[in-house]
């Protein structure tokens, strides 16, 4: 009569070991019922990351189990290190908060940057909606025509601020490859240069392919502008566009220039902090590459330009992990190679503009209004000597500006 009894403290017993737990376990379909998952979004509002973000989480609802809500929330700063470092460090490690941030953030590990405070091969890749090319293009008219003739005739770039690819990009082919592109900066963006391309103030644009064809359509298909390459080892495919690699010599040129157009190879990433279970990773994947496939998410990115080409989750861990194996002394020698293209300039100038509580300061300088970035964070702000919030800049200040050049952001700030 007594086995009964035996038999529930057994099982007890078991299950307290955890034996059987895994048929008690709560399914994914309860976890995420009823839930939201946050997408944080590295950039502001607009733009093709904050556009793929939301498309993305507006169908890969559909596909979680349990159906959860998700809700974008943008966060820019630091050029997505703002975002990187909250999803590293602070984001619920449950499955509840994904989000994209910038393909730069490995190499901007990689390379050191004082403000990142993450290691990219420790985050949970879980895939890009868009695989890219980055391209340097210029307008018909111009004396380059193709590739090759950057080494006869010089070419003026438009440049979008110091840090940006799109300045950047134009000074590494010109010091690694001898390249004759010379920069012009004072450009508040990619698409103020193509404005300034129409407008005959300078001659090209290096920036993603696909960006360029969605801002600019018919540009490339009309003539109107040509590609002149793309910066990736592999020419892009259905097209006869060259590799710039074509034009490297040197086996260090090659593995250079491999680790500073790394980035572009993982796409736009959607990443879950480190520390999610393997389990969940797993739904989160299955989940966005079910999107992938879904009809309707095809219709609404075709509807916006945008075309879908996909990279996994494994996949962009496994490029992040190669990236990270990059030899030392090929990052030493990138690194010094682009401290070259930065120089940091102190102007004692008069503010004659603040514009966006602060985040942006204007002042002339040498007959010329130049802008400058004043990041909340990692812009060092005094008044008078104590330490001081951006909002607080006032025009008709006199202010010492420490800062990279026109559009870029201001290290320090101190006013009188």
């Amino acid at each position: 009569m007594r086995r009964p009894f035996y038999s529930a403290i057994i099982i007890a017993a078991i299950a307290a070991a955890g034996l059987i737990a895994p048929a008690m376990a709560e399914t994914e379909a309860e976890f995420y019922k009823g839930k939201i998952i946050r997408f944080i979004i590295g950039s502001a509002p607009g733009g093709n990351y904050d556009t793929w973000a939301r498309l993305v989480g507006r169908h890969m609802s559909d596909y979680v189990p349990g159906k959860p809500k998700f809700i974008a929330q943008n966060m820019p700063g630091g050029g997505h290190i703002k975002a990187s470092n909250y999803l590293y460090n602070i984001a619920p490690k449950d499955g509840t908060v994904i989000g994209t941030i910038s393909r730069n953030m490995p190499t901007r590990a990689l390379l050191n940057h004082p403000a990142v405070r993450f290691d990219p091969v420790k985050f949970r890749w879980i895939g890009s909606p868009e695989m890219s090319n980055r391209v340097c293009i210029v307008m018909k008219g111009a004396k380059v025509q193709k590739a090759e003739d950057l080494f006869k005739h010089q070419v003026l770039m438009g440049g979008a601020g110091a840090g940006t690819a799109v300045s950047t990009t134009p000074n590494v082919l010109r010091l690694l490859l001898g390249m004759k592109m010379k920069l012009i900066e004072g450009y508040a963006g990619a698409t103020d240069v193509a404005l300034a391309m129409e407008r005959g103030e300078v001659e090209g644009i290096c920036q993603t392919y696909g960006a360029f064809k969605v801002g600019h359509p018919g540009w490339i298909k009309s003539g109107k502008a040509i590609v002149l390459f793309n910066l990736e080892p592999n020419p892009i495919p259905g097209t006869n566009i060259p590799s710039v690699f074509k034009f490297v010599k040197t086996e260090e040129q090659r593995k250079i220039l491999s680790f500073y157009s790394s980035n572009i190879e993982i796409g736009r990433p959607t990443v879950a902090p480190p520390g999610i279970s393997e389990r969940r990773l797993a739904t989160l994947r299955t989940a966005f590459n079910a999107t992938m496939k879904d009809k309707a998410f095809i219709k609404g990115a075709k509807k916006q330009g945008l075309d879908v080409t996909p990279l996994t989750g494994e996949e962009q861990e496994r490029r992040v992990k190669a990236l990270a194996a990059t030899d030392p002394d090929i990052i030493r020698k990138t690194e010094a190679m682009l401290s070259k293209l930065n120089p940091v300039f102190t102007d004692t100038v008069k503010v004659t503009a603040v514009k966006r509580k602060g985040r942006r300061v204007l002042f002339n300088l040498k007959g010329k209004s130049v802008t400058i970035k004043v990041s909340k964070s990692r812009t060092k702000v005094t008044i008078g000597g104590k330490k001081a919030k951006r909002s607080a800049i006032k025009v008709g200040m006199t202010c010492k500006i420490t800062h990279l050049g026109p559009n870029s952001r201001a290290k320090k700030i101190a006013c009188k």
